[in-house]
């Protein structure tokens, strides 16, 4: 099983992450997260990651990395979020990071090509999370990207989702 040797990797490589404030308004932040409920709100949400995220970063840090250094991180609604930037931008997220991703946004029938490389983890106390999870680990796999897909003991907001962090970056950016 994939995520037995992972556990058994050393600490990840060096790794910066930068994170973005929520709207607490769950309505509002499905709407910015997801393309499916409200696409022009959605639009300036992914503008705000996509461009004015990153400009920041360069600007803030003076690093541009490339798609193969770069992810994309999400949890539950903005698990959903992460994989839309994903799959619409692969030239810039090289890998997704989707814990427990909420079902707001479901694989399209046909996926675009190139696909980023996806870790996917869920909770086997959260049937709906990880009935998502598994849906979107098989379509992407189903359509060629390297894929991997955990299930941890515990529900939704469980410390298995910080646990898992890590494991993420050491798969992904490990040499």
């Amino acid at each position: 099983m994939e995520s037995i040797a992972l556990r058994a990797m050393a600490l990840p490589p060096p790794t910066m992450i930068v994170g973005a404030h929520r709207s607490a308004d769950e309505t509002q932040r499905l709407h910015e997260y997801s393309p499916g409920f409200d696409m022009e709100r959605f639009a300036a949400h992914e503008e705000f990651f996509v461009d004015d995220v990153r400009r920041w970063t360069r600007s803030r840090f003076g690093v541009t990395l490339p798609t193969e250094h770069t992810a994309v991180f999400g949890v539950s609604a903005s698990g959903e979020l992460t994989l839309a930037l994903g799959l619409r931008h692969p030239n810039l997220y090289g890998a997704v990071f989707c814990a427990s991703p909420g079902a707001g946004h479901r694989p399209p029938t046909v996926l675009p090509n190139p696909l980023p490389r996806a870790y996917f983890v869920a909770g086997t106390l959260e049937p709906f999370f990880h009935e998502n999870a598994a849906r979107w680990a098989v379509a992407l796999r189903n359509a060629g990207a390297d894929v991997v897909m955990t299930e941890r003991a515990g529900s939704h907001g469980d410390a298995f989702l910080r646990e898992e962090l890590s494991l993420m970056v050491a798969w992904a950016f490990e040499p």
